[in-house]
């Protein structure tokens, strides 16, 4: 298969890279674009590791090919900061201290920002339940939650 051109938006950017079109999401966002927050864990879309923002939804990177994305809004890790500020989840991850090892990290966060912009007012419950398709073998899930819960506080000016 030839490589072609593809055009891609993401973090607000326009991106134009050569690449075959089966060529996965994540191998263009890490070394054509040096996008390095969105992490490769398995590669078969098991573990969360991987997950970005594509049309505001929370997807693997992993085994998106690039022809899927064609057109469509790409948002990493790196993309929820705007104007220099760090978003409320990553501030509220900060806070809480939520992080160990941190490789799970960048794609617990994307999915919880999709969760919080579609229910604002997510309880614990919807929190675990959108979390839950993310392995975190640190065990700091009580504290991922805290911190997605805060940061949908912030969020909605409740603190």
């Amino acid at each position: 298969m030839a490589a072609r051109s593809f055009r891609l938006q993401v973090n607000g950017a326009e991106h134009e890279v050569q690449a075959e079109e089966d060529t996965p999401l994540l191998y263009v966002l890490r070394h054509e674009l040096g996008l390095k927050g969105t992490h490769f864990g398995c590669g078969a879309n098991q573990c969360g590791a991987c997950h970005v923002l594509i049309d505001g939804h929370s997807l693997p990177a992993c085994d998106t090919p690039l022809w899927a994305v064609q057109g469509k809004t790409i948002v990493t890790v790196e993309g929820l900061a705007a104007e220099g500020a760090l978003h409320p989840l990553q501030q509220a991850f900060i806070d809480e201290q939520a992080a160990q090892c941190g490789y799970c990290l960048s794609g617990i966060l994307i999915s919880a920002a999709e969760l919080l912009a579609h229910q604002p007012q997510a309880d614990e419950g919807q929190v675990r339940a959108a979390l839950d398709k993310h392995l975190c073998r640190c065990g700091s899930h009580n504290r991922i939650v805290r911190a997605v819960l805060r940061a949908a506080d912030v969020m909605r000016g409740a603190t």
